[in-house]
């Protein structure tokens, strides 16, 4: 099972897939966190991938989550090919990844991408800057919602957001029968929601989630 993690630069992807493979590893399951593959190459290379060079990226993530599979139960993949494509084509205006970017996400089994209420952080040389965070978080969602593929957003500071995607992946487990015994959380997270919300299809309402980090603290 293959759990994809999304979204713009700066939040918390990579956070949330360590923490959501220490939290199945704590259930006994074989789970294992594949990084982000551009910050090895970043790292390596001292300079951003070229145009030329998207496709390589993309392909030796895909080659990196589908080698774990073959010996965990649950793979936490700290994006995808197609976050490459999405960069691939705002900075360089090539779509041309996306379909085979989408065709290896089929492997994944989950997709959840992340919100950007996280303040953006600096991290070395592969971060292109917060004006860029909109735009990828916009463009990601377009092609997600193209391609048909079926996605949560998670929300949340610290451990509210490893907890929001836990639920989900947790929920997953239990429709697969990974995991036995009653849900710990019961209807908890149902009846916070507000009425014209029910709807939603994520571990939290995104709206009503939204509509909190818009409003000024003195209207909460």
């Amino acid at each position: 099972m293959i759990v994809a993690l999304l979204g713009a630069e700066s939040t918390g992807k990579t956070d949330l897939a360590l923490g959501l493979a220490d939290r199945a590893r704590a259930l006994g399951l074989r789970a294992r966190a594949v990084e982000e593959y551009l910050r090895e190459f970043c790292d390596r290379q001292g300079r951003t991938p070229r145009p030329e060079e998207q496709w390589h990226i993309a392909e030796e993530q895909t080659r990196r989550i589908l080698a774990a599979v073959s010996a965990h139960d649950l793979v936490f993949a700290d994006t995808t090919a197609v976050m490459t494509a999405v960069y691939s084509d705002l900075l360089f205006d090539d779509p041309s990844l996306y379909e085979h970017a989408f065709e290896a996400h089929r492997h994944c089994s989950l997709t959840l991408v992340t919100g950007l209420d996280l303040p953006w952080a600096p991290d070395g040389i592969q971060r292109d800057g917060p004006h860029m965070r909109v735009p990828i978080d916009a463009r990601l969602r377009q092609r997600l919602q193209a391609a048909g593929v079926v996605y949560g957003v998670v929300y949340g500071r610290d451990t509210d957001r490893l907890d929001a995607a836990w639920r989900v992946v947790e929920t997953a487990l239990r429709a697969q029968g990974r995991l036995a015994g009653p849900d710990p959380a019961g209807d908890t997270a149902s009846s916070r929601l507000q009425p014209w919300c029910r709807e939603c299809l994520v571990p939290e309402c995104e709206h009503l989630l939204l509509r909190r980090l818009l409003d000024p603290p003195s209207s909460r």
